[in-house]
């Protein structure tokens, strides 16, 4: 169990955050679950957690890509729990459509939210974990931003790619404080995937080596071992999470 242990999760209301939320509350971590638009859904997993654990939740919304707003929490969990010891940045926007006919306003939503957003959670929640002389972050990247391309995603893919590099950056000014790793998970059933047809699941199904898409709680479950000393030595790592994509 890893009491009096603090985490932030970015993007917790549904999904993958929802699922590193439940499983971090599951072996007594106190969470802070961050939201933008969906607050009721935000609610509907603390109560979720406050009925089966017994944990401390907070709610909190924020645009991520809005500093301000960063600065704002990343106070207001101080004022509450005094430190943050686990950032997970797993906040993130996909809007698919012809490469064509993206516009540069759509594009840089997308590098602000995921990108953008990563990159200020990590400054200021590194400055708290810092200031304790420990602590551990999380991001959450794709394969999208390894080898599996697909161009009516390329401003999520370039995102993406982005959180790999900044990474590797944040574990070089970081280190030996705080450790930092990233995830690349494949398909997973969420929102993200919902919108495909039964044949475009089908033909992705076909790709992976275990033939289906990943349960979010399986990509929870790494998050977790990531954030605990079972990881202590693994530091500035990209792993992906993928059930084994054939790529020939």
């Amino acid at each position: 169990m890893m009491k009096n242990v603090v985490a932030l999760i970015t993007g917790a209301s549904r999904g993958i955050g929802e699922a590193i939320a439940m499983e971090f509350a599951r072996v007594g971590i106190h969470v802070v679950l961050n939201y933008h638009k969906h607050a009721l859904l935000a609610e509907k997993v603390k109560d979720k957690i406050q009925e089966k654990y017994d944990v401390d939740v907070m709610c909190i919304k924020a645009d991520v890509s809005n500093e301000e707003e960063v600065s704002s929490m990343i106070d207001q969990i101080v004022d509450h729990f005094g430190k943050i010891d686990i950032l997970v940045n797993n906040a993130g926007v996909c809007h698919d459509s012809l490469l064509l006919d993206k516009s540069v306003v759509s594009f840089k939503r997308i590098i602000d939210v995921n990108l953008i957003g990563t990159f200020l959670c990590s400054k200021y929640a590194g400055k708290v974990m810092l200031d304790r002389g420990k602590g551990t972050i999380i991001n959450i990247s794709s394969t999208n931003a390894l080898d599996t391309y697909y161009p009516e995603s390329c401003d999520y893919d370039a995102s993406k790619a982005g959180v790999i590099s900044l990474s590797h950056n944040l574990a070089l000014e970081f280190a030996p404080t705080i450790r930092v790793n990233c995830i690349c998970p494949g398909w997973v059933k969420t929102d993200m995937s919902d919108g495909l047809s039964i044949e475009q699941i089908q033909k992705e199904e076909e790709k992976i080596l275990l033939h289906r898409f990943a349960e979010p709680d399986e990509i929870a479950k790494v998050v977790l071992f990531l954030a605990s000393s079972k990881a202590s030595y693994i530091n500035d790592s990209v792993i992906r999470v993928d059930g084994g994509r054939n790529r020939g």
